[in-house]
């Protein structure tokens, strides 16, 4: 069995960091994938897809996955770019955007 082992990002629904200090080891499937005809969903008939282990640092994960026979890749975290803005940056003289109002 494939796995999978990342360190989940921040999702754009909130501004923290909750959910994306752990790691996680997530089952590849290679099992066929189709669309629900009701509903249009993407279903498989492999649960193992269902499943995500969360763990404390990359080497846990990696000792699990060799603990159990698993082949798998890791996946290390890109930088977040971080944007520096100010309100003042709005007001200045040579804003390279024009104003839209």
């Amino acid at each position: 069995m494939r796995a999978r082992i990342f360190k989940p990002a921040k999702t754009a629904m909130q501004s923290g960091k909750a959910k994306s200090s752990h790691w996680v080891l997530e089952f590849v499937n290679e099992g066929s994938r189709r669309p629900d005809p009701l509903m249009g969903w993407i279903s498989t008939d492999a649960t193992s897809s269902q499943v995500r282990i969360t763990f404390e640092t990359r080497d846990d994960a990696i000792a699990y996955a060799k603990r159990e026979g698993m082949t798998f890749s890791v996946e290390d975290p890109r930088p977040a770019k971080r944007l520096v803005k100010s309100y003042s940056a709005n007001f200045a003289s040579d804003r390279k955007q024009s104003w839209t109002h």
